[in-house]
């Protein structure tokens, strides 16, 4: 079984990843948490989002087409 970071890590790609290597570092310091943690969390934020943005317009286009 993978560890929870290794899923967080999958949300970062491109310009996330970028944004969290540049964020985990002074984060980690500030939390009682390791860099990679906190770069777990921001893919999965990153990941809850897109899945967010997603959802909510898979609902507009049902309601759209139902009027």
């Amino acid at each position: 079984m993978s560890k929870p970071e290794t899923l967080g890590h999958a949300g970062l790609v491109g310009w996330r990843k970028a944004i969290a290597d540049r964020a985990a570092p002074a984060a980690a310091k500030r939390a009682p948490f390791s860099e990679e943690q906190v770069r777990a969390t921001i893919g999965v934020a990153f990941f809850a989002l897109s899945v967010y943005y997603v959802g909510s317009t898979i609902v507009r286009v049902i309601k759209t087409a139902r009027s």
